[in-house]
C-alpha cells in the first residue's frame, strides 16, 4: 500500500507500507520530520498529523486520551491525529497526511 505524506514545506512524498505497520514508524523511516519522542506512551504530541478530511472518518476513532493530547498539539485541526497511534490496514492504501510545520519542533511547543 501506498501513503502520502505531505511535508511541512507541502511536498507530497510517497511511501510504501504494509498493513500491520504503525503510521508514525513508516514516516520515520522513510526519513519524514515525526519525532514521536514519547515512544507511543502518548506524553506528547510531537506524532502529530493532520489527516485529509476524506479519509478522517474511515480511520477508527481516537481515544479520550489521544484527545487529550491532541489539546496540546500545536496547529492542530479537526482532523487531526497522533500517528503513533494510526495502525494501518489494508483499506487505508492511499491516505494522505499532513506534517504541520510547527509539530516537527519540540522547542516551540
Amino acid at each position: 500500500m501506498t501513503i502520502t505524506f505531505i511535508d511541512p514545506r507541502g511536498k507530497p512524498v510517497e511511501v510504501a507500507a504494509d498493513s500491520g505497520d504503525n503510521l508514525l514508524r513508516v514516516g520515520q523511516a522513510a526519513g519524514l520530520p515525526l519525532e514521536g519522542t514519547c515512544e507511543g506512551q502518548m506524553a506528547c504530541s510531537t506524532c502529530h498529523v493532520i489527516v485529509a478530511p476524506e479519509w478522517f472518518d474511515r480511520l477508527l476513532p481516537a481515544a479520550e486520551e489521544e484527545e487529550d493530547m491532541l489539546d496540546f498539539a500545536a496547529g492542530a485541526r479537526r482532523t487531526s491525529r497522533l500517528s503513533c497511534q494510526i495502525e494501518l490496514t489494508a483499506e487505508m492504501d492511499g491516505l494522505t497526511v499532513t506534517i504541520p510545520a510547527a509539530s516537527t519542533d519540540a522547542r516551540r511547543m
